[in-house]
């Protein structure tokens, strides 16, 4: 996936050394994606299997805390429009509607938004209705779930 500041980075060693640390608490949160809108600022999406608290965001911000004489630090939950960046994330969320941008056009367009119709550790396939496209993850410069009416609690 890209690289460039805006985007999410999947793997990289900032990125690996946040995972490590998370993982270290060994309370079952999931490193979904790390963000960098700007260059001092990162945000950490994290998850877990009985959601995400305040409590949570505060114990992981605690565990990276030494990040914050460089970096302005966000920890949040992954939000009902989830960013999708592991081939993992695909996997788990086939039948979803998905949003996908690309980094060059395949069949004409950059943008997609369809049912997540299938995904390996390669490629993903987007049903917008007009049949199947597939999108090489190595194309894939952003990606996440589209909230659906239904999942929104008043």
């Amino acid at each position: 996936m890209d690289q460039s500041q805006n985007s999410i980075s999947p793997a990289d060693s900032l990125d690996d050394e946040i995972e490590s640390r998370i993982d270290a608490l060994d309370a079952g949160f999931e490193l979904v994606a790390v963000e960098r809108p700007a260059a001092e600022t990162l945000r950490v999406y994290i998850d877990h299997p009985d959601g995400i608290t305040l409590e949570h965001c505060e114990r992981v911000t605690k565990q990276l805390g030494d990040l914050l004489a460089d970096y302005s630090l966000e920890v949040s939950s992954p939000g009902l429009d989830r960013p999708l960046v592991k081939p993992s994330h695909f996997e788990r969320f086939v039948g979803h509607e998905v949003r996908v941008k690309t980094t060059e056009p395949i069949d004409g367009q950059r943008n997609f938004t369809g049912r997540l119709a299938a995904a390996g550790p390669d490629a993903i396939s987007i049903d917008s209705g007009q049949g199947p496209i597939e999108i090489p993850l190595e194309r894939v410069r952003r990606s996440n779930l589209v909230p659906q009416l239904s999942e929104v609690h008043q």
